[in-house]
C-alpha cells in the first residue's frame, strides 16, 4: 500500500513538472545578430521606422555606441517634424529616434507638434490613429517638460477607445467593421489606454481602469500553450486586418499587459506561470531571422524584464551533457529573460531519474552550492551516482525573501534532459565459423574491438558465421547501445545488414548461410565484414571493417531473384570529368636563323651590283611616258605608253600627242635601241582584244614585258601591272600611229605595214 501511494506521488508530482526543455536567457549571440540585421546603409537606414526598431533594440542590448547614423539621420528627424503635412505615424517614428539621437529641435517646434497631436487624437477614428497620436505624445513628454501634452476630456478619448473593444478581450482596428476583432488589436489599445492614462490632466475614472484590466484577464483565457510550457498568442481569424505571426501578436500582448501595470496601480490578477511561459516563448525562438523579428523579440523580453505584474526567472544550464571520462560538474544559472542577476535565492535538485525508468530515483532532494565567482549553481556529487545514460533532472527555485514571490515568477519545478556520457568497454568479442550440422567450430578468431583487425575467413553455404561481444559501462554495468548491426558488402557493392542481437549481458548474431542463399542472391565470392555500434552517450562509438570472408555458394536455380541493379555513383556522373590534353603537331624544324639570313644576302647581292651599276652600262633604259585622257562625251582618261628614243637621244622636247590634255607620268622600261617595241605593243593590243566592258571602257590586257611602273599621283597603276583603258579605240590607235610615222621610228614600209595590219584589225574588232 505504501508503495503504491509513493508511485501516486511520483506520477503527481511529475504532472506538476514543466516539460523537459532548456531555455537560455539573451546571449551575446543575439548581439552579434543585431549588429548583422540592422545594418545602416551609407550611414543611415532606410526610414525613421527601420531606424527607430534599430536604435530601441540597440539600447536594451547596449550596442550600437560605435555605429555614428546622428549626422545622416536628423536631418531626417528635422524635416519630418518641422513638416506640418507629417501625419502621427511620421511624428511618432521621429520622436521616437529624437529621444535617442537627441537631435537639435527648439521648444517652438515642440509646441507646434504637441497641438498638432491633440487636434489628430480629436479627430482620430480608428485604433491606429490613437495609437500613434498618444504614443507620439508620451514620447514627446520624454523629450521636453516644457510642452503641454496633458489631455483634457481623457476619460472621453479613453471610452472613444474602448468602444472598440470585444467581449472576449480582443479589439477591433475599426468600427466600421463590427464583425472583424484580432488579438494584436488588443495589444495596441492596451498599449494606447496606457498612454491615456499617463497623459490624463485629471485622474481617469476607477471604474474604467478595472474595466480594463478585467478585458486582459479576458485576453489571457484565449492564450495557447506548447509541450515545453511556453504560452503565445495567435490571430484567431483570417480576415484581419493585417495578419502578423505569433512572434509579432505576443509581442504587442506583452507590450500591452506592462504599460497597463505601469500605468495604473490597479492590480492584474494573472498565473506567474503564463508569465513565465510568454518569456519561454520568445526565449525558445532563438534569434530571429530578420530585423522585425528580432525587434519585437527584445522589446517584449525588455518588457517582462521589469514589470509590475509579474518577472520571470529563467533557469538554464550551460551544458546538458556531462562527461563521466572529465568528471564534468552539473551547473545551473538564474538569471532574468536578458540575463541580469537574479535576486538571492537556491537552486534545489528534486529528483533525477533514468528516463527508461521513471520510478525509480537515483537523486532525491539535493541543494546545490551557489558560486559566487561564476554566479552558477553547482552540483559535485552528481557524478558519483550517475551511470552513462539519459536522465531528467528535476529542479526547483526557492526564493530567500518572501516577498519576492510576488515579484518573480519561477515556474514550480523545471524539468531538464541531462546526458550523461562515458567510455563503453567491450569484453569477449569473438567471431567463428560453424558446421550447420555438428555445429562444431571450425575457426575462431579473438577481436580486440575497437581495435583493428584484419580477418580473412572461408565458409559455404553448409556453414554459418557467429559474431558475439558484451558491453558494460564504466560502473560495470551492461550497455545497450541504440544501433548494434553487422554489414556484409559484396565485391559488386550489394549490401546485407543484420541487426545483433541482445541477450541482456551479451550481443550476438547468428548467420546461417543455408537460409541466407536466396538473399544474397547466390553471389559467392569476397564479402567484407563491418561492425556498427554507436548511441548518443557512447564516447568511444564506433564503425569497423572487420575484415572479409570468402563464401561460396551454389549456383542460382532459374528462377532465383537477381541482385538489384546498383545506384549510380552520383559523383561519377556529375562530378568533375577528367582534364584533357591537346596533342599537337610538333612544329618542324626549321634551319637556323644565321644561315637564313646568309641566303637572303646572296639573293640580294646580285640585285644590288645591278642597281649600282646600271648608269654606267651601255644599256641605260630611258623612261618616257604619253598620257592621252581624250574626255569625249565625259569618257575617263585613256593610258597608254609610247616610247620616243630618237626624240630622246636627239634631246629634242617630247611633243603631247592629240586628244590628250593631261600628262599621266607612267614610267615604263623600254631599252632606247629596240625601236620596234611600240609597234610590238600596239600589235599586242589589237592580238588581245578586250578582256571585260566596264562603263564602255576596255581592258585590253596586261604588259608583262613592264619592268616596273610607278606613279605617286595616279590611283590605276601598280607595281605588277598597267591596266590600258581605251575610249574611241579608233581614234586613239589611229593617233598612235600617225606619230610613229613622224617620227620615223623603224623602217617605213616594215612600220607602216605593221601599223595598218594592226589598225584595220582594230576597226575589224
Amino acid at each position: 500500500m505504501a508503495r503504491n501511494l509513493r508511485f501516486l506521488v511520483l506520477i503527481l508530482c511529475i504532472t506538476l513538472v514543466c516539460e523537459a526543455a532548456v531555455f537560455h536567457p539573451i546571449s551575446d549571440a543575439h548581439r552579434s545578430a543585431a549588429l548583422e540585421l540592422f545594418t545602416p546603409v551609407n550611414g543611415s537606414f532606410g526610414s525613421l521606422k527601420e531606424a527607430y526598431e534599430a536604435l530601441r533594440t540597440f539600447e536594451i542590448l547596449g550596442i550600437g555606441k560605435e555605429l555614428n547614423i546622428r549626422d545622416s539621420t536628423c536631418p531626417f528627424v528635422e524635416e519630418t517634424l518641422g513638416s506640418s503635412s507629417s501625419n502621427s505615424w511620421d511624428m511618432f517614428y521621429a520622436l521616437g529616434v529624437n529621444r535617442q539621437l537627441k537631435c537639435e529641435i527648439n521648444e517652438e517646434v515642440y509646441a507646434g507638434i504637441a497641438s498638432r497631436l491633440k487636434a489628430y487624437v480629436n479627430a482620430a477614428n480608428s485604433l491606429l490613429d490613437f495609437y500613434y497620436s498618444i504614443g507620439s505624445l508620451r514620447l514627446l513628454k520624454d523629450l521636453t517638460s516644457d510642452i503641454d501634452v496633458l489631455l483634457v476630456d481623457a476619460d472621453g478619448i479613453f471610452q472613444s477607445i474602448k468602444a472598440l473593444s470585444q467581449s472576449d478581450g480582443r479589439w477591433r482596428y475599426s468600427s466600421n467593421n463590427p464583425a472583424s476583432s484580432s488579438t494584436s488589436a488588443a495589444g495596441a489599445a492596451l498599449q494606447t489606454l496606457a498612454g491615456v492614462v499617463l497623459l490624463a490632466s485629471s485622474e481617469i475614472d476607477q471604474s474604467l481602469i478595472r474595466t480594463l484590466t478585467n478585458d486582459i484577464v479576458k485576453l489571457f483565457d484565449s492564450i495557447e500553450k506548447y509541450d515545453d510550457g511556453a504560452y503565445y498568442f495567435d490571430e484567431k481569424v483570417a480576415d484581419a486586418r493585417e495578419y502578423q505571426g505569433p512572434l509579432s501578436v505576443t509581442s504587442l500582448v506583452v507590450r500591452g499587459l506592462t504599460a497597463v501595470a505601469s500605468a495604473t496601480s490597479e492590480s492584474i490578477n494573472l498565473p506567474g506561470d503564463k508569465i513565465l511561459g510568454l518569456a519561454k516563448f520568445f526565449l525558445a525562438i532563438g534569434i530571429p531571422d530578420s530585423a522585425k523579428g528580432l525587434y519585437s523579440q527584445i522589446e517584449a523580453l525588455a518588457c517582462l524584464e521589469s514589470n509590475r505584474v509579474s518577472i520571470p526567472l529563467i533557469l538554464s544550464l550551460p551544458a546538458t551533457v556531462l562527461s563521466l571520462t572529465r568528471k564534468d560538474q552539473l551547473k545551473v544559472r538564474v538569471t532574468t529573460v536578458l540575463g541580469s542577476k537574479a535576486p538571492p535565492l537556491s537552486v534545489k535538485l528534486i529528483q533525477a531519474f533514468n528516463s527508461g525508468s521513471k520510478d525509480a530515483s537515483i537523486i532525491e532532494s539535493q541543494e546545490l552550492k551557489f558560486d559566487s565567482e561564476n554566479d552558477a549553481h553547482l552540483l559535485d556529487a552528481v557524478l558519483k551516482s550517475v551511470d552513462v545514460g539519459k536522465y531528467h533532472f528535476v529542479f526547483e527555485i526557492v526564493l530567500h525573501d518572501s516577498e519576492n514571490k510576488n515579484i518573480y515568477a519561477t515556474g514550480g519545478r523545471t524539468k531538464v534532459p541531462i546526458y550523461a556520457t562515458g567510455v563503453i568497454k567491450v569484453d569477449n568479442a569473438e567471431i567463428s565459423v560453424l558446421d550447420s550440422d555438428l555445429g562444431s567450430v571450425e575457426t575462431q578468431k579473438k577481436l580486440d574491438l575497437p581495435g583493428e583487425t584484419a580477418l580473412s575467413l572461408s565458409a559455404n553455404h553448409l556453414q554459418k558465421l557467429r559474431l558475439s561481444f558484451q558491453l558494460t559501462t564504466p560502473f560495470g554495468n551492461p550497455f545497450q547501445p541504440h544501433q548494434a548491426f553487422l554489414k556484409l558488402r559484396h565485391e559488386t557493392q550489394v549490401e546485407h545488414i543484420f541487426v545483433l542481437g541482445n541477450s541482456g549481458k551479451q550481443f550476438e548474431i547468428m548467420l546461417d548461410f543455408l537460409g541466407l542463399v536466396d538473399k544474397f542472391f547466390y553471389l559467392s565470392g569476397r564479402y567484407d565484414i563491418q561492425l556498427t555500434v554507436g548511441d548518443a552517450v557512447m564516447e568511444n562509438s564506433y564503425l569497423l571493417e572487420l575484415g572479409n570472408i570468402d563464401l561460396d555458394l551454389p549456383e542460382p536455380p532459374e528462377k532465383a531473384s537477381h541482385a538489384p541493379p546498383q545506384p549510380v555513383d552520383l559523383y561519377l556522373r556529375y562530378g568533375p570529368k577528367a582534364e584533357i590534353t591537346h596533342i599537337f603537331r610538333s612544329p618542324e624544324k626549321r634551319p637556323p636563323p644565321e644561315l637564313s639570313l646568309a641566303f637572303l644576302a646572296l639573293v640580294l647581292l646580285p640585285i644590288l651590283g645591278f642597281v649600282v651599276g646600271c648608269p654606267y652600262t651601255s644599256e641605260y633604259y630611258h623612261l618616257r611616258t604619253y598620257c592621252m585622257p581624250g574626255k569625249i562625251g565625259g569618257a575617263q582618261s585613256v593610258c597608254t605608253f609610247v616610247e620616243f628614243p630618237n626624240a630622246i637621244a636627239s634631246g629634242r622636247e617630247l611633243e603631247e600627242l592629240p586628244y590628250s590634255n593631261s600628262i599621266c607620268h607612267i614610267c615604263y622600261l623600254v631599252p632606247s635601241r629596240h625601236c620596234g617595241s611600240s609597234l610590238a605593243l600596239c600589235a599586242f593590243l589589237g592580238e588581245v582584244g578586250s578582256i571585260h566592258n566596264v562603263e564602255s571602257a576596255w581592258f585590253l590586257g596586261r604588259l608583262l614585258d613592264v619592268g616596273w611602273a610607278q606613279d605617286p599621283f595616279s590611283p590605276c597603276l601598280s607595281i605588277s601591272q598597267v591596266e590600258i583603258c581605251l575610249r574611241k579605240l579608233e581614234f586613239c590607235l589611229q593617233g598612235i600611229a600617225f606619230r610613229m610615222r613622224e617620227y620615223n621610228t623603224c623602217k617605213p614600209t616594215r612600220g607602216t605595214n605593221h601599223i595598218d595590219k594592226f589598225c584595220h584589225r582594230i576597226q575589224m574588232s
